[in-house]
Parts: structure tokens; C-alpha cells; sequence
């Protein structure tokens, strides 16, 4: 478990995920991610956990919510990418984003990265070009959907 503050956590992958096919059934929310309006099938959402946890370190995103810890979405540290969804609405431009890559950049500069990328970030995805950018994430590349970005320890 890794402790952000005394409301919000990372709790690392179990192989349970059930509970998230309902973040990826909105539309906007996968048009974010994906570059497209699909909703996700359990099967999608398999492969993509597994995907993830096989190439990185998974983790659900859990805030404390009436007492207690509940997950809110998932982020994934890998050297070359940092893929973090807040899967619940309410918990939506709270900054919890911002917690969430402050605390895995912190624990990739202890584990000694010489840097973390961001593998492309949509155009019209605003909202995660402006938290990564104000982490000092650096655009280093413009794809033909987005951008890349990197940060430098």
C-alpha cells in the first residue's frame, strides 16, 4: 500500500477489478483514454489490467469515502508511460490526479529513473495535459493525435 495522505491511497493490483467496468462503460471517459466513444467489455477491460500489471507497477486509486477506503480509479507506473484515470465522477477535478503522480514520481526518483514519460496525451485532453504539465512534464514529441511528454530527474 502506498499512503498519499490520510484520505487517499495506492493499493496495489490484485487481479480483482470487477468493480472497475463501470468507470470504462462512460463514453467521455473512454474517449479520453482511447481516442474513441466504445464502451469497454469485461473482456477489454481483462486484457488491458493484465497488459498493465505485466508491463508496470498497477495500482487502484482508493479514497476514503464515508469512513472508509473505496476505489476511485487506477494509475500504472512505467518508466515510459503513466497512465492514471479517475474513474468516479464525484472524485473528478479534485486534484486527486495531481496526488496521485507527485506520489509515483516520488517513488520513481527513490527508485532511481533517470525519468518518467507520458506516451501521448490527446489534443482535446486538456485536463491531463495541464496536470502533467504542471508537474513539469516537458512536451518532447507531437504525434498525429496529441503529445508526449517526459520528465527529467
Amino acid at each position: 500500500m502506498l499512503t498519499i495522505s490520510d484520505t487517499l491511497r495506492l493499493r496495489p493490483y490484485d487481479g480483482k477489478h470487477d468493480f472497475a467496468l463501470a468507470w470504462y462503460q462512460d463514453p467521455e471517459l473512454v474517449y479520453l483514454v482511447d481516442g474513441i466513444k466504445e464502451p469497454y467489455t469485461k473482456e477489454k477491460l481483462d486484457r488491458m489490467y493484465h497488459y498493465l500489471n505485466t508491463h508496470g507497477e498497477l495500482y487502484f486509486i482508493e479514497m476514503k469515502i464515508d469512513g472508509q477506503f473505496q476505489p476511485v480509479g487506477d494509475v500504472t507506473l512505467m518508466k515510459e508511460d503513466l497512465p492514471i484515470v479517475i474513474g468516479v465522477k464525484d472524485c473528478q477535478h479534485q486534484g486527486l490526479g495531481r496526488q496521485v503522480v507527485r506520489a509515483l514520481m516520488e517513488k520513481a526518483r527513490t527508485a532511481h529513473f533517470d525519468h518518467l514519460g507520458v506516451d501521448c496525451i490527446y489534443f482535446y485532453n486538456l485536463p491531463s495535459q495541464k496536470l502533467f504539465e504542471g508537474l513539469g512534464f516537458k512536451r518532447i514529441q507531437t504525434t498525429s493525435k496529441g503529445y508526449c511528454y517526459r520528465y527529467d530527474f
